[in-house]
């Protein structure tokens, strides 16, 4: 069980990197999500959660510890408004550029230097 949660939280955390990478802003976003996915998911299983123990301290019984559950609780509202964030800073990209595309600059000209020396007149 813990390879398959290993290769799971390997594969969140690739295809997150990946789309991290790529030029389109809605795929930065669905991998930043991913991304965060996975660390919500990393976190929960440093806590060792185990079944048929109660949540509050009893007499002479163990209990479960709170303290991934609240980190997780807090990394899913920090990003909801991380992803809120972006997708409203896309949409105000795509107003004022007219494009998705991160790798452009506001003449449309895609941002690396033979593009610049060629307007340039080089």
């Amino acid at each position: 069980m813990e390879a398959a949660y290993a290769v799971t939280l390997g594969v969140l955390c690739a295809s997150g990197l990946y789309l991290l990478l790529c030029a389109r802003v809605l795929s930065v976003i669905f991998g930043i999500t991913l991304f965060s996915y996975a660390i919500n998911l990393f976190l929960l299983a440093m806590g060792r959660l185990s079944t048929g123990k109660p949540p509050v301290i009893a007499e002479g019984a163990q209990y479960a510890d709170p303290v991934p559950q609240a980190l997780v609780l807090t990394a899913i509202v920090i990003g909801f408004a991380m992803t809120a964030f972006t997708v409203v800073l896309a949409l105000r990209s795509l107003a004022i550029n007219g494009t998705d595309r991160i790798d452009r600059d506001t003449h449309g000209n895609r941002g690396n230097r033979d593009n610049d020396r060629e307007t340039q007149g080089e």
